[in-house]
Order: C-alpha cells, then sequence, then structure tokens
C-alpha cells in the first residue's frame, strides 16, 4: 500500500533543493523557473521529505514532469503517490488528459494506466513547452493518461 503523503506547494526560492533532487536523478533543470511550472514538495505523514513532482496545465491538458522519488523511499510506492497526487492536482486544474516524456520511467507509467502515443499526437501547447520542444530527447517516450 502506498504511504500517504503531504503535498506542499514549492516557492521558488525553494526550487534550489527540486534543482539538486533533479540533477541527482538525471533530469532535466533548465525550466524549473519557466512561467506556469508548478512544483510541489511530498513528505510522509510523519515529515520524511520523499520527493517532488511538477505539473503544468495548458488548457485541458496538462504536462506531467519532474517526478523524483528520494533513493531511500524507492520502491516503496512513493512515487506512484506523487503522481497520483499531480493527477488530482490536474483535475484541480481543469485538465482532462495528462502528457509526459520519459527516457527511463516507461514500465513506471504504464502501470499507472499511461499509455505511450505519437509525438505527433500530442497537442501543440505540450509540444511547444522546454521539456518537448529542447530538453528531452527525441528517443524518449510521449506518453499520455485520460484522467476520469
Amino acid at each position: 500500500m502506498p504511504p500517504s503523503l503531504i503535498a506542499l506547494p514549492l516557492a521558488v526560492w525553494e526550487r534550489d533543493g527540486l534543482k539538486a533532487a533533479l540533477t541527482g536523478a538525471g533530469l532535466a533543470v533548465d525550466d524549473i523557473l519557466a512561467p506556469g511550472s508548478q512544483f510541489w514538495r511530498f513528505a510522509t505523514d510523519d515529515d520524511v521529505p520523499a520527493g517532488f513532482g511538477g505539473i503544468e496545465a495548458h488548457g485541458t491538458d496538462a504536462l506531467l514532469r519532474s517526478v523524483v522519488t528520494f533513493p531511500p523511499l524507492r520502491g516503496r510506492g512513493v512515487g506512484a503517490a506523487i503522481v497520483k497526487a499531480l493527477e488530482a492536482e490536474a483535475i484541480v486544474m481543469k485538465c482532462s488528459t495528462v502528457w509526459l516524456l520519459t527516457t527511463t520511467a516507461r514500465e513506471f507509467f504504464e502501470q499507472r494506466d499511461y499509455a505511450v502515443v505519437d509525438r505527433s499526437e500530442v497537442p501543440a501547447a505540450i509540444r511547444a513547452t522546454a521539456q518537448f520542444s529542447a530538453l528531452c530527447p527525441d528517443s524518449a517516450s510521449a506518453m499520455v493518461k485520460r484522467l476520469g
């Protein structure tokens, strides 16, 4: 059973910790200060730091990005709990579809009902983000999940 997490919106001045965690996980950091990107830090209910995640809303589409679980908690369902919390945020933002790119976590996201799609199927607003247009390699899998 995934742990219970507390999600706290990350203030712009707190993004150094996010940058360090993403760098350590080999994820892009060049656009974490971009307008429209929202990030959260996650902690267990006993206040142990668990990880970070972000989402960008583009109309009814959202870009899930920068999901990282701290190494001591990996393999315990924390990543799944972070993704679930970010999907709930997307719903609050009135998004009906979540998109992402991944080079290493395709199976992880497939287990959470994301489907691989051709990049041509990704909406133009999502394709125009730095994640899609510049930061993630062409070899990254584009994935989608319809929220219900």
